[in-house]
């Protein structure tokens, strides 16, 4: 089934790191705008928070997949880049193109902390 322009209502943020000078000229990173776009937002399951164990710690991740349209922009992303959204960062763990008709939009799979 395609996506209709009403199904991206969600306004997403990629950003990436960049590097620039400080006072003494040493490279300092920074996170830059790439673009604003239009999305849809799809959280990965009914229970999408994932608990985790590491090193002793248990923690939860909200995980969710973000439809955006294709272009020169959006083919360009990918997991080193990140998702603001709602005022949350997101990460994004992977970058492909959607099965919503070729070339036309790309999927980003993302995923955030829960709180």
């Amino acid at each position: 089934m395609a996506i209709t322009a009403q199904e991206l209502d969600r306004r997403i943020t990629v950003e990436r790191v960049t590097s620039v000078p400080n006072d003494f000229n040493e490279p300092v990173e920074t996170w830059a705008e790439v673009a604003t776009l239009w999305a849809r937002r799809r959280d990965a399951s009914d229970t999408h928070k994932i608990e985790y164990m590491a090193a002793g710690q248990v923690g939860s991740f909200t995980v969710a997949r973000f439809t955006v349209r294709s272009s020169s922009v959006t083919r360009t992303i990918t997991p080193v880049d990140r998702i603001v959204h709602e005022g949350k960062v997101w990460e994004i763990r992977g970058v492909k193109e959607a099965d919503e008709g070729r070339r036309r939009f790309i999927e980003i799979t993302a995923l955030k902390d829960a709180d």
